[in-house]
């Protein structure tokens, strides 16, 4: 008896320095569980490309991973700096005119009175909160103090966003080299955890991520760089917050014409005729961007609602700032899309019971 319960004791002990070798290494590691967790989405994404240029140029596989991997960064960071800069520069100043009281609102352009519906009344509550921007804003003071906070918080994340953002594309190069051994690893995984499933569960996990990398995030990011863009060569006011609210709306499947057309409108007032039509036509274009590469770029079409993808997206970026709005959704798609496949399986495994 008493061998035996020395030899439970024992067993406690280990189990207790098992678990707590296993949280310090997951301490130690999770700050680079969401870059590398980026990495892999990125690299599974851009895979197909990867192998059309290795089999294109005849390029052993690190050659091809080194160019692939300083296109992406030339390519994708060239605009991502430039926009994240002026989100930086927007949110600063603007963070530091609230918490200081000195908002300043210029008064209406010419013709806002004009505008159909909303004309006279936007232009009168315009001309009050450009006159006493205070008697306007003041009712909302908690909520804008919190606003500057979080201004302030989101542009020191952009930063290092960016830093996070050249960690993974390098990561996700060192990925593809070795992309056969990953997915040995992962299908060993599935392996372990469905039986003999584990290449079946492996294919529908990397077509689901492809899909959301090239049919969501892809065409998210190209839609709002695109909008960013115009909105520098206009000079529209916080075009860089501008730019991230577009990001966040097309990600979670929201169309960005709800913020392209009403800066179309403020356009034509403060400019002229010609260049106010050409930002409209450019708009509009951006707009219907994701109707003409969906189609393209979704394959087999990602099936998931768009609250999974909206609590994925906005939940992963409250957990880990801009970097979490990609993986958020992409994490979110995957699960859904595994458990469905096994609830579905379980269905058919009590219907053929029954049967």
């Amino acid at each position: 008896m008493a061998s035996d319960r020395t030899t439970l004791i024992e067993a406690a002990i280990q189990i207790g320095l098992i678990a707590l070798l296993a949280l310090w290494c997951f301490q130690i590691a999770a700050p680079f569980i969401g870059p590398i967790v980026w990495a892999g989405i990125i690299a599974i994404g851009i895979y197909p490309v990867f192998e059309w240029l290795k089999n294109k140029t005849g390029m052993s596989p690190g050659w091809t991973s080194t160019i692939l991997t300083l296109a992406m960064l030339v390519v994708l960071l060239t605009p991502t700096m430039i926009l994240s800069g002026a989100l930086i520069d927007n949110a600063q100043t603007l963070s530091h005119q609230i918490k200081n009281d000195e908002l300043k609102i210029p008064p209406p352009v010419e013709g806002v009175e004009e505008w159909p519906l909303i004309g006279p009344k936007l232009d009168k509550l315009w001309t009050q909160a450009s006159q006493d921007p205070r008697a306007v804003l003041g009712r909302f003071d908690t909520q804008l103090k919190s606003l500057s906070r979080w201004l302030l918080s989101t542009a020191a994340g952009a930063g290092l966003g960016i830093l996070v953002f050249v960690f993974s594309i390098i990561v996700a190069g060192v990925f593809l080299v070795s992309a056969q051994g990953a997915k040995q690893a992962v299908v060993s995984i599935f392996n372990r955890l469905a039986g003999d499933r584990g290449p079946e569960l492996t294919e529908l996990s990397l077509a689901t991520v492809k899909s959301v990398v090239t049919g969501i995030l892809g065409i998210a990011v190209i839609q709002s760089t695109l909008a960013g863009l115009g909105f520098m060569v206009m000079d529209i006011p916080a075009a860089g917050v501008l730019a991230f609210v577009c990001l966040i709306l097309a990600i979670v499947q929201i169309d960005i014409l709800i913020v392209l057309i009403p800066l179309s409108i403020y356009v034509f007032s403060v400019s002229s005729t010609g260049v106010a039509v050409a930002f409209l036509v450019w708009n509009i274009a951006v707009g219907l961007l994701n109707n003409v590469l969906k189609p393209i770029l979704l394959a087999k079409g990602v099936d998931a609602p768009m609250a999974i993808i909206f609590i994925g997206a906005i939940g992963g970026m409250m957990l880990s700032g801009i970097i979490g709005l990609f993986v958020g959704a992409v994490v979110m798609v995957l699960g859904y899309t595994l458990f469905m496949t096994w609830l579905k399986e379980g269905a058919e495994d009590s219907t053929t019971v029954s049967g």
